[in-house]
């Protein structure tokens, strides 16, 4: 009998501790609760419950199988306080709710100062949410929607609203809605991303002095969207096959002083669309092979266009609404307009010796058809054309002043100028000898 009471007291005291000690290992926000500032919590290779609230400035670093999962009611993680670091986890399973005022998402910030590396996030309304919180870093991470079929259902990917001075490096992300959407957010810097698969690759609203370099637009109903928004740069950057309805690989709307340099525009229906904007500068730049290589109405004016190559496109630029005050050179230097406007350089200055002036009746058709961008490549436009052509209903879709010749058309010109004058010669001595034998 003592030695079955003591046996029973035994088996109780085991059953007693395992249960807590295994409910507190496993119990995601009671082990944050336990934390101090400055804290390192690592996470094992296993699935851990959210929603969890991080509001101490601590670091938590996963493995390659740890997972966040969310119970489908608010966000996966939220970070109240400043400082926090979250490494190296996969983040699952916010709200889908779209009536809320809350925008849930996998991880939503509402502090400073917070790093955010190397997650993986999906199944989730918004990927990473910026709420009203600056000099946060967000990098390495990887952000999947639910795709196209279900770009209404969803949020963004990366969403950045009232937050300034943020960093977002070398994230992926595709299938959300609109890749990246900023909402008065100032002085943020956005470093070769890829957003593709997306309604809008980049959605800006009301968004003042950022600077994009090195992202990568493609596949998106519409690579880049900036709009109400000053001083914004874009460098380096790629806008290819972003193609639909009237899509663009940039537009430009209701926005001044944006300087687009140094970019990629590459078979976009049109490559770069410019609406209601004012004093952007747009040099050394390749549009190429789009449908359309610029549309410009008439309500942008102040635009500097320079040292671009806008070469191959179907109608390399369309001037839409009117007459607008806009240059195509700047200090005697144009654009190369490629095989689409041969020149010649007979002083070899790398200036052509007449100008580049293209004209077209596309305009109207334009203007009054929207269908129209869906049979550019038509025979029946390159008709439509010849025929307004002959009853002068052409207007003249620019003029560039002073453009480009590449080394190598100053070459075929200078061969072409050669033959040319040997051929003269030639018939100056067949002719001379001719005389002499009569």
């Amino acid at each position: 009998m003592k030695k079955l009471t003591f046996l029973f007291f035994i088996m109780s005291i085991i059953l007693l501790a395992a249960p807590h000690s295994s409910l507190a290992k496993d119990d995601l926000q009671q082990m944050i609760d336990a934390l101090h500032n400055g804290d390192i919590l690592e996470l094992e290779d296993k699935t851990y419950e959210g929603n969890i609230t991080i509001n101490k400035s601590i670091e938590l670093i996963g493995k390659e199988g740890t997972v966040i999962s969310g119970d489908g009611s608010g966000n996966v993680i939220s970070i109240e306080a400043p400082n926090v670091k979250i490494r190296n986890m996969t983040v699952l399973g916010s709200s889908m709710n779209r009536n809320s005022s809350e925008e849930y998402a996998g991880i939503k910030v509402y502090s400073n100062h917070n790093v955010i590396d190397s997650v993986t996030i999906k199944h989730s309304f918004h990927g990473i949410y910026l709420s009203q919180a600056h000099h946060n870093l967000i990098e390495n991470s990887l952000i999947t929607g639910l795709g196209k079929g279900e770009i209404a259902n969803q949020g963004n990917g990366l969403h950045i609203y009232y937050a300034n001075d943020n960093i977002l490096q070398n994230n992926v992300v595709k299938g959300s809605r609109d890749g990246m959407f900023f909402d008065y957010a100032n002085r943020n810097e956005i470093l070769y991303n890829s957003i593709s698969e997306t309604r809008y690759g980049l959605h800006y609203m009301y968004s003042d002095d950022n600077f994009f370099e090195g992202n990568t637009f493609t596949m998106n109903t519409g690579g880049a969207a900036i709009m109400h928004s000053n001083g914004i740069k874009l460098e380096q950057n790629e806008f290819i096959f972003n193609y639909g309805h009237k899509s663009f690989g940039l537009l430009l709307l209701s926005s001044r002083d944006t300087i687009i340099q140094d970019n990629t525009f590459f078979l976009n229906q049109r490559g770069l669309y410019i609406d209601q904007a004012t004093g952007s500068l747009v040099k050394n730049n390749r549009i190429i092979k789009n449908q359309i290589g610029i549309e410009i109405w008439a309500s942008s004016n102040e635009q500097i266009f320079t040292l671009n190559e806008i070469n191959e496109n179907t109608i390399p630029v369309a001037s839409l609404g009117g007459e607008g005050r806009n240059s195509w050179s700047e200090n005697g230097i144009g654009n190369n307009w490629g095989r689409s406007f041969p020149m010649i350089d007979l002083d070899q200055d790398g200036i052509g010796d007449e100008e580049v002036r293209y004209q077209s009746s596309l305009h109207q058709l334009i203007e009054d058809q929207e269908l129209v961008y869906l049979f550019l490549q038509s025979p029946a436009i390159a008709v439509y054309e010849k025929l307004n052509q002959f009853l002068h209903k052409e207007k003249t879709m620019f003029t560039d002043p002073y453009p480009l010749v590449t080394k190598h058309e100053r070459k075929q010109a200078s061969l072409i100028l050669i033959g040319v004058l040997a051929i003269s010669s030639n018939l100056y001595i067949y002719r001379h000898y001719k005389k002499r034998l009569l």
